[in-house]
C-alpha cells in the first residue's frame, strides 16, 4: 500500500489553485495535432469535480458559437499543462447540471466577494511570496564592478602601430630641420647697426 501511495504521491501536481464549482478557468491543455503538439486553452465554468487525489476531473462547460460544449479534464494528468482561476463564482450545489438549460446572461454566476479577513490574508500571502522572490532574487544575483579588461594585442598590430609611430616622429623632424624660407628669415632679422 505504501508503494502505491508513494508513486501517486509522486505524479500528482502540487501547483494547483483551490477550484470549486462555479469558477471560471483556463485550462492549458498540450493537444497533438499530426506530429506537432500545441497548447489549447479552453476557459469555461467548472459544472462538477469529481474523484479525489491522482483521479480528480472536472468539467468545464462553455458556450462557443451560441452552442454550449463540456470537457472533462483530468486535473494531475501531464496532459495540462496548467490551470487558472479567472474568477470565482457562487454556487451552492456540487453539480450545476441547471446550466444546460439557461443560454446568456442567465447561464453566468455571480461573482463572490472576498471577506475583509479574506482579502488581507490573501495580500499578506502575496507581499510575503514578492519578499522571498526578492530575496531569492538578491541572493543569486551577482554585483558588477568596474574593472579593467586586458585585451591581448597580437605582433602584427604592435609592428603597425610601431610603423605609424616612426613615421609620425620622422615627419615631425623633418619640418625642425628644413630650410628656412629666406624672405621670412629677412622679415624676422633686423639688420645690425
Amino acid at each position: 500500500m505504501d508503494l502505491i501511495r508513494t508513486l501517486t504521491n509522486a505524479q500528482m501536481k502540487d501547483d494547483l489553485p483551490e477550484i470549486k464549482t462555479g469558477d471560471t478557468v483556463k485550462v492549458s491543455a498540450k493537444v497533438v495535432e499530426g506530429n506537432r503538439e500545441r497548447i489549447q486553452v479552453f476557459e469555461g465554468t467548472v459544472m462538477r469535480l469529481r474523484g479525489g487525489g491522482l483521479g480528480l476531473s472536472i468539467t468545464v462547460r462553455r458556450i462557443a458559437s451560441g452552442v454550449g460544449v463540456e470537457r472533462t479534464f483530468k486535473v494531475h494528468s501531464p496532459r495540462i499543462e496548467k490551470i487558472e482561476v479567472v474568477r470565482h463564482g457562487v454556487s451552492n450545489r456540487a453539480q450545476l447540471y441547471f446550466l444546460r438549460d439557461r443560454v446568456g446572461k442567465q447561464s453566468s454566476l455571480r461573482e463572490r466577494r472576498e471577506s475583509a479577513a479574506e482579502a488581507a490574508k490573501s495580500a499578506s500571502a502575496v507581499a510575503a511570496k514578492n519578499a522571498s522572490q526578492a530575496e531569492a532574487n538578491a541572493a543569486t544575483a551577482t554585483p558588477v564592478h568596474d574593472t579593467e579588461v586586458e585585451v591581448p594585442v597580437s605582433e602584427a598590430s604592435t609592428s603597425v602601430l610601431n610603423d605609424e609611430t616612426a613615421e609620425g616622429s620622422a615627419v615631425s623632424e623633418a619640418p625642425e630641420s628644413a630650410p628656412v624660407d629666406s624672405a621670412a628669415a629677412q622679415t624676422t632679422e633686423k639688420p645690425a647697426e
